[in-house]
């Protein structure tokens, strides 16, 4: 008897379809040579990479990886499917009698909530999770905005001498140290702390949890909206409070915009919404610019009500030298970095397959 390759349903996104060039050999060539460039600058070897994976999973290679967009895909494919690879698609009771075939359900993250966990375990259905690295790289690039906008960073880095702070805009002036301590001699105004600050976080998804799991040993309160309220022991665990954005948005001092890219959060921060923010508030984020209205945010960097504004993914890409948010000294921009380093996706795909490899088994 001939066994047949496991057929492997995945929710398609730029990184599960790395899925099907590992273990599809039918996988489209052109989407091979797009890949090997995307990773090129940290993975040279892309399809050493991919051949060492699939020695590891050498039990699920080759498979029929088959990519759907829509949960009205996904419903075509499940009768013949052994393994489910899925973000955000709804797999409950109805889904799983329709995959008398599936062994394993695959979420692509940590958050379940989509998945009926019951309903699997009485079907005898494994279901596994990721904890991914570039999620944690997202939270720490946030932290790593909050500490530079906090402490100046990007202001004040390499600048040591009078003649550079001066260029700066600062005053520095030596203290007299049999009188006083001589630090703070720069004479930097207007620095900060997370201790004891507000950090609101739209959005307690998969990266936003990552940020909360961070800024809580900085001693920072946390509130937290988005449309579903975490249970109780959940909210213990991460150390944060539910508010209506409303509420979020007056209370905190920093706001990390932790969402999807979609119809729906297009230009949920917008003028109404940043007149809500406390005073001096400052404004990071890491999702899709387009949540934010980018007029907006000038605006309200311009009248000072906004204290500051992080961003890495910018609203043009590549950016300008001329734009206008290069403008303030209270904006920190970078191009797009948050997940990475690339390793980050490809050590997540490697312990997502050699995982499904081992259930499969």
């Amino acid at each position: 008897m001939i066994n047949q390759p496991p057929i492997i349903v995945i929710e398609d996104d730029a990184f599960t379809r790395i899925v099907q060039l590992v273990l599809d050999p039918l996988a489209p060539a052109e989407r091979q040579a797009d890949y090997a460039d995307f990773f090129a600058h940290d993975e040279p070897d892309f399809a050493g990479w991919r051949e060492r994976v699939r020695q590891a999973a050498e039990n699920i290679f080759p498979a029929d990886v088959r990519l759907v967009h829509t949960e009205e895909e996904l419903q075509k494919h499940l009768p013949d499917a052994s393994a489910l690879i899925v973000e955000s698609f709804e797999i409950g009771p109805a889904e799983l009698e329709a995959a008398a075939n599936l062994r394993l359900v695959q979420q692509f993250g940590m958050v379940t909530r989509h998945i009926d966990l019951a309903a699997c375990g009485a079907r005898g259905i494994a279901v596994r999770t990721l904890r991914r690295r570039a999620n944690i790289g997202c939270a720490e690039h946030t932290l790593a905005m909050l500490l530079t906008l906090t402490r100046k960073l990007h202001r004040i880095g390499g600048r040591i001498s009078l003649e550079q702070l001066r260029e700066a805009g600062y005053a520095p002036k030596v203290f007299d140290p049999s009188k006083t301590a001589n630090s703070g001699w720069a004479r930097v105004s207007g620095l900060r702390m997370l201790h004891e600050s507000t950090l609101g976080i739209v959005g307690l998804g998969e990266i936003g949890r990552e940020v909360a799991l961070r800024a809580a040993p900085f001693g920072m309160r946390m509130l937290y909206h988005q449309r579903r309220q975490l249970p109780p022991e959940e909210e213990q665990r991460l150390e944060v409070t539910y508010a209506s954005l409303e509420d979020l948005l007056g209370q905190s001092d920093w706001v990390s915009i932790h969402l999807p890219g979609n119809d729906s959060t297009r230009g949920l921060i917008d003028r109404r919404r940043l007149a809500q923010m406390k005073d001096g508030a400052v404004l990071i984020n890491i999702s899709r610019p387009q949540i934010i209205d980018r007029d907006a945010v000038i605006e309200a960097l311009g009248s000072g009500r906004l204290g500051g504004f992080g961003l890495d993914t910018l609203y043009e890409v590549p950016g300008r030298t001329d734009d206008d948010l290069l403008g303030f000294d209270n904006v920190f921009l970078t191009p797009w970095t948050g997940a990475q380093p690339r390793f980050n996706a490809l050590n997540d795909l490697e312990e997502m397959i050699t995982g499904m490899a081992q259930a499969l088994r």
